[in-house]
């Protein structure tokens, strides 16, 4: 099994801030069910591969015939990983001013749309059915089918599994709330929140692949409330690096010069588990680090955090 080199993150040594802001989003093994990948099982009786038709040729026949591709849908080599290098997409930002609305919420729609073009082929050559996201985006936020968008005293988005929807509040994530700082205290480029949103949509990737439900099952088989923070932690830094895979493929066309790219390093650096909250996504560096990860190795399988070692998912 291939082990996870981790790079280490890059800071824009430009930028200083004295405070952390929240998490990167809700801690996601609070108590909602992930809703179940379709599974079948084998004749040996493995449930943990998922079966879906594939049709091919027969060499001596011109007739289509169905045969059954086996998904792996276990945390360690779910089939996602043979994606690869996602596909270059094009998917050119608008000019955003991140503190309006209508803006902000106009760009997560078409990038939403842009993350669908990307991730639709790349998963579905592997044989996972692929299905997009919904969203549910707002100025001020609302209730959504897994609660309150944004969560009581905090600003970040979710990505709900109940009805595969994403749910944001432009306001919070932009200005914050409360005492909550938004990211726009971090980065007022648009690019980096459009990056948080590649990171729920990561999670969307998981639901798809069954990476979701493994890791729940996982997590409710887990004894301690340790144990179960550690695996919300891979799970989580995964998406980061989900997110830092779909940011570079369409590096070229958003665009993302080399600022920017040093821009978004610097804001993965510096969000996730602060002190005083959960230790349910990683420590700050290692939210850099996945991000990075994605961003400059670029492939699937470089993703695969349940490999890694604890020192990197902290």
């Amino acid at each position: 099994m291939f082990v996870l080199l981790v790079i280490g993150s890059a800071a824009l040594k430009s930028a200083r801030h004295a405070e952390p802001i929240s998490p990167v989003a809700l801690p996601t093994f609070d108590p909602y069910t992930p809703v179940p990948y379709p599974t079948r099982s084998s004749p040996e009786g493995d449930t943990q591969a998922s079966r879906r038709p594939e049709t091919v040729k027969s060499p001596s026949d011109t007739k289509t015939k169905t045969t059954r591709q086996a998904l792996n849908t276990t945390l360690t080599g779910n089939t996602v990983y043979r994606v690869g290098t996602l596909p270059r997409t094009s998917c050119r930002a608008s000019a955003t001013n991140i503190f309006n609305d209508a803006q902000l919420k106009a760009l997560i729609l078409k990038t939403g749309q842009c993350m669908s073009r990307t991730w639709s082929p790349a998963l579905r050559r592997t044989g996972i059915a692929f299905a997009p996201p919904r969203y549910a985006v707002t100025a001020r936020g609302g209730r959504g089918a897994c609660g309150d968008f944004p969560q009581r005293g905090s600003i970040v988005p979710y990505y709900c599994p109940r009805n595969t929807t994403i749910y944001a509040s432009t306001t919070a994530l932009a200005r914050g709330r409360g005492d909550q700082r938004g990211y726009g205290s971090l980065s007022s480029w648009h690019g980096a929140i459009i990056g948080m949103m590649a990171h729920e949509y990561g999670h969307h990737v998981q639901q798809l692949s069954g990476l979701a439900n493994s890791w729940w099952a996982k997590t409710l088989a887990a004894r301690s409330q340790s144990g179960k923070l550690a695996l919300s932690r891979r799970y989580e830094l995964q998406a980061n690096c989900f997110s830092g895979m779909w940011m570079r493929s369409v590096a070229a066309s958003y665009p993302i010069p080399p600022a920017r790219r040093a821009n978004l390093f610097y804001f993965f650096s510096n969000v996730g588990d602060w002190p005083g909250y959960p230790r349910d996504h990683g420590t700050p560096a290692n939210s850099g680090r996945w991000f990075r990860q994605g961003y400059e190795r670029t492939k699937a399988y470089q993703c695969n955090t349940w490999l890694a070692p604890a020192s990197s998912t902290s």
